[in-house]
């Protein structure tokens, strides 16, 4: 017998975070994070797929970084597929994010797996968006070569930076090359950039912000390239360049062995500086979207 259930308790999220990471093994989860998102935001949904009695499957919904569009995740164990239960999860995430009045919905799927893309396909989804993973094994890392009249500032050392640098990370997602606006809070800003604050940057020309760099360390221990941006009248000059290479250079004075980025397609420019900076190509990620309502939805 199948049933598709809520994921209320602290059993439920652990049961959630086994099976996506059991599906999802190079994007883990973990209980604590999970647990601490469902309370912060009452508008996320975590489900269970039990088959006979076992857990095999699970999805999330929830708000994306554009306003009036919603994010879902289902995910259902190799063994247990071609039974209906990822329609089933999926109707159900989007039957909540419309009942929100969300007006679209997104998700990713692994561009290493046809299966996955056709599932959303077949589902009404369509290709938006594109996201290459670059990755560096760190070495022997030289020393960045500054533009002429600007210095840098660590957020360790300055950590109002962060804060004072939140108008120019602003700037720098709405540059990005997607199909969607990407927004960001101040508060997400604050909370989920430089969170290795020794290793991210600040360049000032005078007491002027005009370029940052963040070095984030995400849950799993992987550390990732934050946000780099450079304000517009300060670009083509090498500063992008001079903050990846602060950064790295850092990462090879502290033990830091590998560090991972996304990058949109379209952003040629960032791509073509990471693989000169030694950045070599892994994964794909492709972001798929449909208007809501899905249609059946529970």
């Amino acid at each position: 017998m199948t049933a598709i259930r809520v994921a209320e308790s602290h059993d439920d999220v652990e049961a959630y975070v086994a099976v996506w990471n059991a599906v999802t093994p190079e994007e883990p989860a973990f209980f604590e994070q999970q647990w601490e998102r469902l309370q912060r935001d009452p508008r996320r949904l975590y489900l269970l797929a039990d088959h006979d009695g076992d857990v095999v499957g699970c999805g999330f919904a929830g708000a994306s970084d554009s306003p009036g569009r919603g994010f879902v995740s289902p995910r259902v164990l190799p063994d247990a597929r071609g039974r209906g239960l990822g329609s089933a999860l999926l109707q159900r995430l989007c039957g909540h994010l419309a009942r929100l009045e969300f007006e679209t919905v997104s998700a990713h799927v692994d561009g290493n797996d046809p299966g996955s893309l056709a599932f959303a396909e077949r589902h009404g989804f369509a290709e938006a968006d594109r996201q290459v993973e670059q990755v560096k094994q760190v070495g022997d890392e030289p020393s960045p070569r500054l533009p002429d009249g600007v210095r840098f500032g660590t957020i360790a050392d300055r950590p109002e930076l962060l804060r004072d640098a939140y108008e120019l990370g602003v700037q720098g997602w709405a540059g990005m090359a997607t199909t969607v606006p990407v927004t960001i809070s101040l508060d997400d800003w604050l909370r989920d950039e430089a969170t290795i604050p020794e290793g991210s940057f600040v360049a000032l020309a005078g007491d002027e912000i005009v370029g940052y760099s963040g070095l984030c360390r995400q849950p799993d221990g992987v550390v990732e390239d934050g946000l780099t941006v450079v304000r517009r009248d300060w670009r083509r000059r090498g500063l992008a360049r001079a903050l990846k290479q602060a950064e790295l250079a850092w990462a090879a004075a502290n033990g830091i062995e590998e560090i991972v980025t996304w990058t949109q397609r379209g952003n040629d420019g960032m791509r073509a500086l990471n693989e000169k900076l030694g950045y070599v190509y892994r994964s794909v990620s492709i972001a798929v979207h449909r208007p809501l309502p899905l249609g059946g939805e529970q």
